[in-house]
């Protein structure tokens, strides 16, 4: 039996039966889903009888685009993410997409179920948002713009100087939604922003039924109105959600990996609002901005009316080879010596994990407390909160806390700030670390460097721009 017949005899159509009585449980789990069978906790019959009275249907897992094979599920058409295996379940020969493995296996003969049949409806709340905070002038005009893109379908972007309240210009938009029983999904690429934001929206929509997805999360299947999930969480959804929003929209890996722009694209219903958040849009995007081919509205200021702190350039000299001999540069190890005299918490980017484990000893005979945090760190999130309770000092940290995470008193500095991991975005995101809250809103940033180079430049430039911007709007004060 070939791919396409196989594919055919699963999603046959069957009209729908007034009298079926179907399993509620299966409709929460599968309303705006794309689920393998093997995901399902149920009996494949009872599965098979909703799909014959219409309530659910099957989609390939993977089709034929021209004569590339294509994973519905994350959109890869690449042949070197396909292989070949002895499928026991149809007992031939079939392809699986090896880039979404993750996930669990989609091949020829897995189909994508979906739920078809009555949409679960959520109870309405007149005014859901329960937040008596105020907006800047500049907040204020995003969220204006925010709640016209629900209100008319469309895409925005949200160009907004770090720790300018991004979160709070989306909260008037999903109220919007909300109030009109429409489903939202606020996306990020990464984990630690997922716990940043969810508890911050339980606490503004406290009757709104809400779920946070990221790897290892027990609400995976929760049937929630708003969802706030890492953008790999969206592979599993299809054509889920009135308003989507991504979040830090640069960031690595959504950024570079179109399976994951695909699948945001994927869980949106048509004629949905897509909005668009970042402090650093793309060279591509900032041009489009710049020739009107894009709707944007930018906040050039934060909300607190004080100026981003500039990044100071720091010569280190060739502290690489200083570190093989277990030393740093005398600057490096003053600079963190007088934050911790001051009890001024600091955050310390290194550019490799190697360097990193090689520094910390080196700082902790300033102080034991003194920690480092990685991407692969199975503490990973018990050290920031630690951070957060001032319980670290100094924390020594890879690009994995360039965004998302706010500590309100801090000052920043990056060594090796001219390693190549370290790009105009990635540096500008790490100042804006810096001087966040309105209590602290200044804080030193300084490069530590072995060279100057052009994305250091560039970002210690667009910094300057911004304040200047700010300065000529009247959101920052002098």
């Amino acid at each position: 039996m070939n791919l396409q017949r196989k594919i055919s005899e699963l999603t046959q159509s069957h009209p729908q039966h007034p009298l079926f009585i179907h399993n509620p449980e299966l409709q929460k789990m599968l309303t705006g889903k794309q689920l393998l069978m093997d995901e399902l906790p149920f009996e494949a019959e009872e599965i098979q009888r909703h799909h014959e009275n219409g309530y659910l249907t099957y989609r390939k897992g993977l089709s034929f685009e021209g004569k590339k094979l294509k994973c519905e599920r994350c959109g890869t058409t690449d042949p070197a993410w396909f292989a070949e295996f002895p499928c026991s379940r149809c007992g031939e020969a079939d392809f699986y997409c090896r880039k979404c493995l993750m996930m669990g296996r989609v091949s020829g003969c897995t189909p994508l179920a979906s739920w078809t049949g009555p949409a679960a409806a959520f109870p309405l709340h007149e005014n859901p948002l329960k937040w008596d905070g105020r907006l800047s002038q500049g907040q204020r005009a995003a969220s204006e713009r925010v709640v016209d893109a629900v209100d008319s379908s469309a895409e925005l972007l949200v160009w907004a100087v770090c720790g300018a309240g991004k979160t709070e210009v989306l909260f008037a938009g999903i109220e919007q939604a909300l109030s009109a029983g429409k489903r939202v999904c606020v996306a990020t690429p990464r984990t630690d922003v997922v716990l940043e934001l969810a508890p911050r929206f339980k606490k503004v929509f406290p009757e709104t039924p809400i779920a946070s997805l990221y790897g290892g999360s027990e609400e995976r299947h929760e049937y929630a109105q708003l969802t706030v999930a890492t953008t790999h969480q969206l592979l599993r959804f299809y054509q889920a959600f009135d308003m989507v929003v991504v979040d830090e929209v640069d960031a690595f890996p959504y950024s570079i990996d179109e399976s994951l722009q695909y699948a945001v694209q994927q869980a949106r219903k048509p004629g949905s609002a897509l909005i668009y958040l970042t402090a650093t849009p793309s060279a591509k995007w900032q041009r489009e901005c710049r020739q009107g081919k894009r709707a944007h509205v930018t906040i050039p200021a934060r909300f607190h009316r004080h100026p981003l702190p500039v990044p100071r350039f720091a010569w280190a000299g060739n502290w690489e080879k200083k570190l093989s001999k277990g030393k740093l540069p005398a600057n490096i190890l003053k600079w963190i010596g007088t934050r911790l005299d001051r009890n001024k918490q600091a955050l310390v980017f290194a550019p490799k994990i190697s360097s990193m484990e090689k520094i910390l000893p080196i700082l902790r005979k300033l102080d034991p407390r003194i920690e480092s945090v990685h991407a692969e760190d199975p503490e990973r999130k018990e050290k920031v909160m630690k951070m957060r309770n001032k319980e670290i000092p100094v924390l020594l940290t890879t690009t994995i806390l360039e965004r998302g995470v706010t500590f309100p008193d801090l000052d920043v500095a990056v060594i090796g700030a001219d390693d190549g991991i370290f790009t105009e975005s990635a540096l500008v995101q790490i100042a804006g670390r810096a001087g966040r809250s309105p209590d602290f809103p200044t804080g030193e940033v300084v490069f530590f460097h072995y060279g100057k180079t052009e994305a250091m430049m560039s970002a210690r430039k667009q910094i300057t721009m911004m304040n200047r911007e700010g300065v000529r709007k009247g959101l920052v004060d002098q």
